[in-house]
């Protein structure tokens, strides 16, 4: 859904209320509308901010996505789908998206203020992460994991169980992103602890991107 032009001006003075939609998972779940593009946050956190999605924006001006060794992208945390439109409309890359999503509310607001807008073909999931990657058979070119609860990765997205279901579930020469935060000292230092810890053993070759604020955790040199 295109706002009216004037909102999308008056949106690069200041940030405008478009809709709540609560739920249990996220009790303060709003779009609003900010520089021109609309912008899901909870209390804590933005979940999605169309193609000014910095965390991701920044990683894929980085990384050679040519390389990939098909087009199948696994989407984990969709947001309003930033992800996609992102890599359609900053790269103009076509690829078929898979995108898994627990919240309900989310899955209504990206089809409302997102989804919309992409050419590139979107399966959404309304699933719990964690028990769809333990039962997944399929294979992804590229998979950008993106799960929070307002500020917080959830426990489960941290084990060996789950990394090892994302490395089972990548093609060979395909590409992880694993985004955390990074902004205060006590993010960095679980960051830290977590990039040498579990994702290390399930991924030795891998590293990572500061992208201000975040890290974006790779499967392999970035």
């Amino acid at each position: 859904m295109q706002p009216p032009h004037w909102k999308k001006w008056l949106s690069y003075l200041f940030e405008l209320h478009v809709e709540s939609a609560p739920s249990s998972y996220n009790p303060h779940l709003y779009v609003s509308l900010k520089k021109g593009r609309y912008q899901l946050s909870t209390a804590n956190a933005v979940y999605s901010f169309e193609d000014l999605y910095t965390n991701f924006l920044y990683a894929f001006q980085r990384l050679p996505l040519d390389s990939l060794p098909g087009r199948d992208v696994l989407v984990l945390g969709l947001g309003l789908g930033s992800v996609p439109l992102i890599l359609e409309r900053r790269f103009g890359r076509e690829y078929r998206y898979t995108a898994v999503e627990l919240d309900e509310n989310v899955i209504y607001l990206a089809n409302r203020y997102g989804l919309d807008e992409l050419e590139s073909p979107v399966t959404t999931i309304c699933a719990d992460a964690f028990a769809f990657m333990l039962q997944n058979e399929e294979r992804y070119d590229m998979i950008c994991m993106d799960i929070f609860l307002d500020d917080v990765v959830p426990s489960q997205f941290e084990t060996p169980e789950f990394l090892t279901a994302l490395r089972d579930s990548l093609n060979p020469g395909g590409l992880l992103l694993y985004n955390r935060l990074a902004a205060q000292d006590d993010d960095l230092k679980k960051a830290h602890v977590f990039f040498e810890g579990p994702f290390r053993a399930a991924f030795p070759e891998g590293s990572y991107m500061d992208v201000q604020g975040n890290w974006i955790l790779l499967n392999r040199e970035g």
